[in-house]
């Protein structure tokens, strides 16, 4: 049992709820009506793109994460997946899919150090140091594996249980592609190779909406507390509010992090700025994600760089457009900073992160000061961890 596991496990009560998660497969997950919506068509990029132009699509389409497509057989060193799209009726290789492009990749590649010098702006926290143009003209294929996901897709087969799925998304995968007409239809599992005619994008976060619409067959474990199952994790790691977002790129790249919360800064100290500190124990205002990014316009992000992150998710939650004006397009888009207590059920969290469409909530305690951090990927751990300890 995981550390901090400290509930009793009632076997009988678990018993048909585990026996859910075994029944229930990835494919049923995909035809699901509360999943159509979203997994209606799967955009992906050609790897000739351009950063500049990937960004535009993720925009358009409202993805964080997208898969890149290359002519069959032609390797080009950038990631590891032998998944492959071929035509339904004759089976002739249209494309081979290299590998996943996140937000994080891009935030990583833009923390790089700087090799297209063009000069500084004085006091900009280094915004001024390299050329934001050029960065964003790279082919999208030569920055795909700063994060691992990324090296290397990963696809479920339809007929995956989605007690498995979720060992799967437990260990830090955030989304997998299903093929719909699997040519593996005996093996079940986690498949790095496969051939289909189409694909879709199955997230952590589909997952969590699926169960969240069928709450009634997990009631029993969703009724303790994150603090019981041993969902929160403690150590979280912040940046401060007068922190830069090129200083808070920095940071997050060096620590493989996809969001930090942004505490408030002390009035007096000498803490660094540039670095991760200890969060524990602050005043949470506001979160800084790789996602962020996609909400400024290109030709704005040089500029912003250099400008603190709380105010930077004041702009992007705005809009360039509507910064300031305050009216209920820019309402309907602000970001709501999510937070949860040590005593919050499960099933509470689960329907805050859906509902705010987070893909962590920070865990505060009475003062709303900072007690820890509880991720998607803890969540189907603990569920999944839950019941097998049951039987």
């Amino acid at each position: 049992m995981e550390k901090g596991m400290s509930i009793d496990i009632n076997k009988n009560s678990f018993s048909d709820e585990l026996e859910w998660l075994k029944q229930t497969k990835v494919g049923d997950l995909i035809s699901d009506h509360h999943l159509q919506n979203k997994n209606k068509r799967l955009v992906e990029i050609l790897y000739t793109a351009t950063l500049a132009h990937t960004m535009n699509a993720l925009v358009a389409n409202n993805v964080v994460a997208v898969p890149i497509a290359a002519p069959p057989g032609h390797w080009i060193g950038a990631g590891g997946s032998m998944i492959l799209e071929s035509d339904k009726h004759s089976g002739v290789v249209r494309k081979h899919y290299i590998g996943m492009l996140t937000m994080f990749d891009i935030l990583a590649h833009l923390a790089e150090d700087p090799i297209d010098v063009v000069g500084t702006n004085g006091d900009d926290g280094g915004a001024g140091v390299f050329d934001m143009d050029k960065r964003m003209s790279v082919p999208v294929s030569s920055i795909i594996g700063h994060s691992l996901e990324g090296l290397s897709l990963w696809t479920l087969n339809p007929h995956t249980s989605l007690l498995d799925c979720m060992e799967v998304f437990s260990k830090g995968i955030h989304r997998a592609l299903i093929p719909l007409d699997s040519h593996m239809d005996n093996v079940l599992g986690v498949e790095l190779a496969e051939n289909s005619s189409s694909y879709r994008m199955l997230t952590q976060m589909d997952v969590l909406s699926f169960l969240k619409s069928h709450g009634s067959k997990l009631k029993n474990v969703i009724s303790h507390t994150i603090g019981e199952l041993g969902a929160v994790m403690e150590q979280v790691f912040a940046v401060t509010n007068r922190t830069k977002v090129i200083d808070a790129i920095k940071c997050m790249r060096t620590g493989g992090l996809h969001a930090v919360p942004i505490i408030e800064a002390f009035d007096a100290t000498d803490e660094d700025h540039k670095q991760l500190i200890n969060g524990k124990g602050r005043k949470i205002v506001g979160t800084f994600s790789a996602t962020d990014l996609k909400g400024c316009p290109i030709d704005l992000l040089q500029s912003w760089m250099s400008i603190d992150v709380l105010e930077f998710t004041n702009r992007v939650s705005t809009g360039p457009v509507n910064d300031g004006v305050g009216d209920e397009s820019a309402e309907s888009t602000s970001r709501t900073l999510v937070t949860c207590y040590a005593e919050s059920s499960l099933g509470e969290v689960i329907d805050k992160a859906v509902t705010g469409h987070v893909h962590r909530i920070w865990v505060v305690d009475r003062q709303g000061l900072l007690d820890g951090i509880v991720a998607l990927t803890d969540v189907l751990r603990v569920i999944r961890i839950s019941l097998l300890s049951g039987v």
